[in-house]
């Protein structure tokens, strides 16, 4: 594995128009080199048995069965709104909104 030198970091900060230290330089090439590092020790596992995967652990669905039961009627929603007008909840305008 190669490893990232502080000359590439540094042409790379200057891409992102960074400005790093010699310090930070010297930091974060130690650091891309040791991701590299995990990286090629993950591509060298055997994996070819394992099946692709969403999330590590199995999920399920949790909401409940859709079934029709009696609710409130439109009128007695709208007899508790504050405000209501042509059957609908009536709300203050929004800035910059047509009338």
């Amino acid at each position: 594995m190669a490893e990232i030198t502080p000359e590439q970091v540094a042409h790379v900060a200057n891409l992102a128009r960074l400005d790093v230290t010699e310090e930070e330089l010297e930091r974060f090439s130690a650091q891309l080199s040791s991701v590299l590092l995990h990286v090629e020790t993950i591509r060298r596992l055997d994996i070819a048995e394992v099946p692709p995967t969403s999330h590590a652990v199995p999920l399920s669905n949790v909401l409940r069965e859709d079934v029709e039961r009696p609710s409130l009627s439109r009128e007695e929603v709208l007899a508790m709104a504050p405000e209501s007008e042509d059957h609908r909840f009536k709300v203050p305008r929004i800035l910059g909104e047509a009338p």
